[in-house]
């Protein structure tokens, strides 16, 4: 018969290497997802910075209103990048590693992501994040 010159012992080391290799690949996501944030981050900096620069020299808007250019430029990408970092927070503690003191951890991490996403909105819009924006004339 076919069957009986086959190796079942391959199949079954491949079927028993399934999740160490899905363990694998969940962690390059997650890892993969933090250097999204990471890169979002540097490249905001980059941007905003040539941006204050450039309106520096062309004197197109006052020290002020190109300050708040530069801190709400900086603030949006810090906002978008915790987002992101908590997904990659998530993806790390949930499939990797779910253990409650893992999922204590990332409520705190959670929280204080939160925390600081609550500032930066504070920071750049002058209200509270559950407010509602005022509609401008």
């Amino acid at each position: 018969m076919i069957f009986e010159s086959l190796d079942f012992e391959i199949f079954t080391g491949i079927i028993e290497d399934i999740p160490k290799t899905a363990f694998k690949w969940i962690e390059i996501a997650s890892i993969f997802v933090e250097a999204i944030a990471i890169i979002i981050i540097l490249f905001a900096i980059i941007y905003v910075s040539v941006r204050f620069i450039i309106q520096t020299f062309q004197k197109k808007a006052t020290a002020q209103e190109r300050f708040k250019q530069y801190k709400h430029g900086l603030a949006k990408a810090l906002l978008l990048s915790l987002e992101i970092l908590v997904a990659a927070d998530v993806i790390r503690t949930v499939a990797l590693e779910p253990a409650l003191s893992n999922f204590l951890g990332l409520g705190l991490l959670v929280v204080i992501r939160t925390f600081l996403s609550w500032s930066l909105i504070f920071e750049m819009e002058g209200r509270r994040p559950w407010k509602p924006k005022l509609v401008e004339d």
